[in-house]
């Protein structure tokens, strides 16, 4: 009798999909050009330390967080997304989020 061994899905890499997709968000602009990363990790670092994130993370909320702001702080230096605008467009999402029936995908209203 051969024994097989136990198979089990990984571990996700990402504990919310939204952290994949900021995370993807940020390489991609990165390869594209938009900043250097040792630039970026230098920003990340200090929005870690500012918000006394300096305990080992395990890439929940929190440091997703730091990476959103540090991404959106980036972002409006260089005049690609004012501070204004992605504060709008946050509560747009956020009010659509929460508008939302659990299990449906959430939507914009045609005027974002």
């Amino acid at each position: 009798m051969s024994s097989c061994p136990e198979h089990s899905a990984p571990e996700p890499a990402f504990e919310q999909p939204w952290h994949a997709q900021v995370f993807a968000l940020t390489v991609a602009l990165n390869e594209a050009g938009r900043f250097d990363w040792p630039d970026w990790a230098a920003r990340f670092s200090e929005t870690l330390k500012r918000h006394g994130l300096s305990r080992e993370l395990d890439g929940g909320d929190d440091y997703f967080h730091a990476w959103l702001e540090t991404l959106e702080t980036l972002l409006a230096e260089d005049g690609a997304a004012a501070a204004d605008e992605v504060t709008t467009i946050r509560r747009a999402w956020e009010d659509a989020y929460l508008g939302t029936p659990h299990g449906q995908p959430v939507h914009l209203p045609s005027s974002q």
